[in-house]
């Protein structure tokens, strides 16, 4: 503390102060810096987590596995279709549909209707009311009654809210059309390779494309 003050004893107009009361303020002060810098930093915290993603349409399910961290996210799709992983890149605006049995990917361009219901609160949010508690997957959650408004269209839905890790893990429209569901939830750190573009995999604008014709000698 001498680099800070040339003397022992500060004056408050009143007389001097003994040094040993001004130095421990400053400790406090020294102190609390600190853990003010770190609080943006544990409230910025990316989102990650892996969870079985059940959703149902007009009565028909189809499940697949999540694997997510904020502006990217991963979905393994258990269905019959060509297309088996899609690799979303909310970063850089692209998803990677991979075709895994051929080794191919098409890359499109991402779209603001394909980001994952993983937050609280619902996009276009206008009233969100509590209408029960019940217990899903070892979760302790709350059912709310919430509407959205986009434009002129308004949906309803039901929503359950995980209080202890908060997180949605069930959002449905109240009229039953639509259902979306997370089981086997885990927050936990999901690794870099899994959001990128498995390095034997080829872009899928080359299958099939003709073969360039050989050159032939002139005169034929």
């Amino acid at each position: 503390m001498n680099d800070c003050f040339s003397i022992e004893e500060v004056s408050n107009g009143n007389g001097p102060v003994p040094m040993r009361r001004v130095v421990a303020p400053l400790r406090w002060l020294t102190l609390l810096i600190p853990c003010s810098l770190l609080l943006p930093a544990l409230q910025a915290k990316a989102l990650e987590f892996t969870a079985d993603q059940i959703t149902k349409i007009d009565g028909r399910s189809q499940k697949s596995n999540v694997y997510y961290r904020d502006n990217m996210w991963r979905i393994e799709h258990h269905t019959m279709g060509p297309v088996n992983v899609s690799i979303v890149r909310k970063d850089k605006q692209v998803v990677w549909l991979l075709l895994s049995r051929i080794k191919h990917f098409k890359a499109i361009p991402y779209n603001a209707e394909q980001e994952l219901r993983v937050t609280e609160t619902l996009p276009g949010e206008v009233s969100r009311e509590e209408i029960g508690q019940e217990v899903r997957e070892g979760h302790p959650t709350v059912l709310y009654e919430v509407t959205t408004r986009q434009g002129e269209q308004v949906d309803v839905y039901y929503q359950w809210v995980a209080t202890d890790i908060h997180f949605p893990m069930k959002l449905a429209k109240k009229d039953g059309s639509w259902i979306m569901e997370y089981q086997h939830v885990k927050m936990r750190s999901v690794p870099d390779s899994l959001f990128n573009l498995p390095l034997n995999f080829h872009p899928l604008e080359g299958f099939n494309k003709p073969a360039a014709p050989e050159p032939t000698a002139p005169g034929m």
